[in-house]
């Protein structure tokens, strides 16, 4: 089987392939909830064409609304790039192996965020939070508690 086109350049970002299923909660700056909403978050790590990453959401909320996107990332140098009708930006990888991304939103002009994802020791657990800017002034953070429903496929 040939290795994902990211496999020497952002080896910590292949742990978390695979369907993650989880909570994701918007607060505002007081820490007070303004929405929250079930996630599946499945990762792909291609090892040929165009996209080095691509990841399929799928948001419900209680009321039975229910939103799906699927996210395409191109490798350029040693960072993905995210170009999409809503948002861009780009991702990389500390040598600890969290996942930052720095992204504009398209939708919402002069706001912006700040994501960091961590996983936890047994590959089943992980953390993803957002900061949110508009025009430089924090307004919101996303907290996402996920866990691993399927493991990866290689």
């Amino acid at each position: 089987m040939e290795k994902p086109i990211l496999a020497g350049i952002m080896p910590g970002m292949l742990a978390h392939e695979g369907l993650w299923r989880g909570i994701y909660r918007h607060v505002d700056v007081a820490g007070q909830e303004i929405d929250t909403h079930q996630a599946q978050v499945e990762c792909i790590f291609p090892s040929q064409g165009p996209y080095a990453y691509i990841q399929k959401n799928l948001f419900t909320w209680p009321d039975g609304r229910e939103t799906q996107a699927t996210l395409n990332g191109v490798l350029q140098g040693n960072k993905l790039w995210f170009d999409h009708e809503t948002f861009s930006g780009i991702s990389w990888e500390t040598n600890k192996g969290l996942l930052l991304l720095d992204l504009d939103r398209k939708d919402d002009p002069g706001a912006n965020f700040y994501e960091i994802i961590c996983m936890g020791q047994s590959g089943v657990d992980r953390a993803r939070t957002w900061h949110w800017f508009k025009d430089g002034k924090l307004f919101k953070r996303t907290l996402c508690d996920e866990q691993r429903v399927r493991p990866p496929s290689r």
